[in-house]
């Protein structure tokens, strides 16, 4: 297993890919934790030096001009996080808890922030032992960065809040009482520390973006094999077609569309038809997917930078000087995320035109994919479903990032709103993993009408394996569990490996 420094290395997309599947392990050096004991020295000088500086030694927000006494720097901390814990709604998958926290030790690491060391390993010791705080999804301006849910993720280091245990919710207290751990006692500038940041938007923008690019590949997929069930053309995808327009992700999807095709004989079998044009949704596919695909690089590139960087506030320079500024503000992000996520609903928009298509009943293929409509409804139905998580897209396509909200009483008069941004990104996620679940089972049964021909080897390996949950309609039968398997299917391991 190989292994990468915090606050010393960059960590990649792909360093976070390899830690999701225990690949990677994150660990501090003697590097690491000097500049994390330099920087909480300098916070010490400051404090003791008197100067005023904002969050040190002073109140928060709208009370920055209250200041503090030495003596009350420790209690500032603390009511600081008890304060700040006011999230609501479902907890976050815990997955996305333990990335923030990854991803806190990371910027803490980076000896800008003015934390003890003590502090970065009890955050470290909580992941290695599976202490996952439990945070409420929603609350979050993204600007002060994500105040409410950090708060929460470290209410366990003074002993309060909740944690996960296994699939369970259980007190702080009692994950001490197994642990053996006493609550810590937070030092001057370290619940800013803590709490300023963007950990919860940068969790949803990561997790995010592994299921994107899976679903990139998906629907590349899906789309071939809808092309082959409809006895679409493949010359829309040929190389000096893209080269005149050489977007990279156009070139990318058009280079995989004529690879998922290689070796097929239905592809070659209707060269000489009479067949003019493709309908957009089939001969597109290259300009639609790939503008996707280019959303899904601008995502990945911003969020390797918010991953190694410092977002809290203030900056901790030297022993002389502490920066207040706006590190902190989610806007970065929340932009482009929002972009990802129109990116994401454009794909599930393009596959029900697709699988529409499929239904219409041209160029050999029966009229609702069954050969006997009338007394069977066939595939009707199901684009009624595809419909209608289309259109749940749309509406949650608005850009959070295009509003803001004045808090703390003016002083933070525009917020970004990307932690909304990052959780309708998945959402739209979700819904588009049930389009194209719909859209392989349509065209896996528009295939069995191009028998015996066979489409290429990559693409008859998918259909066999979709085949394997959902066998060839002949009559009506309840399809609804035919779409849940295939979903089901497309989550596991084993189908993900054939999707390339």
């Amino acid at each position: 297993m190989s292994t990468k420094i915090f606050g010393i290395d960059f960590l990649t997309f792909e360093d976070f890919l390899a830690l999701r599947q225990n690949k990677l392990k994150v660990q501090l050096n003697d590097d690491a934790k000097q500049q994390i004991r330099k920087s909480q020295a300098n916070v010490a000088k400051i404090v003791a030096s008197g100067q005023t500086v904002y969050g040190i030694n002073t109140g928060f927000g709208p009370l920055c001009d209250t200041k503090i006494t030495q003596d009350e720097t420790r209690q500032l901390q603390h009511n600081l996080l008890i304060s700040h814990a006011v999230g609501v709604g479902n907890p976050i998958n815990k997955e996305l808890s333990r990335t923030m926290l990854i991803a806190k030790a990371h910027a803490l690491s980076k000896g800008y922030s003015g934390v003890t060391l003590e502090v970065v390993e009890r955050i470290l010791f909580m992941v290695e032992n599976d202490i996952i705080p439990v945070v409420p999804e929603q609350g979050s301006v993204g600007a002060s960065g994500d105040l409410a849910p950090l708060s929460h993720l470290f209410l366990p280091l003074l002993g309060e809040g909740e944690v996960w245990d296994g699939d369970q919710i259980i007190s702080t207290q009692e994950a001490f009482a197994k642990h053996g751990l006493e609550p810590l006692h937070l030092s001057a500038k370290e619940g800013l520390g803590l709490i300023n940041g963007t950990q919860f938007i940068l969790a949803h923008a990561l997790h995010g973006l592994e299921k994107f690019n899976y679903l990139l590949n998906l629907a590349d997929v899906a789309g071939a094999l809808s092309l082959e069930a409809y006895a679409g053309s493949p010359k829309p995808f040929e190389e000096e077609l893209h080269k005149v327009r050489p977007f990279p992700g156009t070139i990318l999807v058009a280079e995989r569309i004529r690879m998922l095709l290689k070796g097929s004989e239905i592809a070659f079998s209707h060269a000489d038809c009479g067949r003019v044009q493709d309908p957009y949704s089939m001969r597109c596919m290259p300009q639609v997917h790939g503008a996707s695909r280019n959303a899904f690089n601008h995502l990945k590139e911003l969020a390797e930078i918010e991953l190694n960087s410092v977002t809290d506030n203030p900056i901790v320079i030297n022993e002389e000087e502490a920066i207040s500024g706006g590190n902190f503000h989610g806007q970065p992000l929340a932009m482009v995320l929002d972009y990802a996520t129109l990116a994401a609903s454009e794909l599930g928009n393009i596959s029900d035109r697709r699988s529409y298509l499929l239904l219409e009943g041209k160029y050999g293929l029966p009229k609702l994919l069954t050969a006997s409509s009338g007394l069977n409804s066939g595939f009707m139905i199901p684009q009624y479903t595809t419909a209608a998580l289309c259109t749940e897209n749309k509406t949650l396509c608005f850009p959070a990032s295009a509003d803001s909200i004045p808090t703390s009483l003016g002083q933070e008069d525009h917020v970004s709103m990307g932690s909304i941004s990052g959780r309708k990104f998945n959402q739209v996620l979700g819904n588009l993993e049930k389009i194209l679940a719909i859209e392989l089972m349509y065209a896996c049964q528009g295939l069995e009408f191009r028998r015996p021909k066979k489409t290429s080897p990559i693409l008859e390996q998918v259909f066999e394996r979709v085949r394997s949950v959902c066998p060839k309609l002949e009559d009506d039968r309840l399809i609804g569990k035919d779409i849940n398997a295939i979903i089901a299917l497309i989550q596991t391991d084993e189908f993900k490996s054939i999707i390339v």
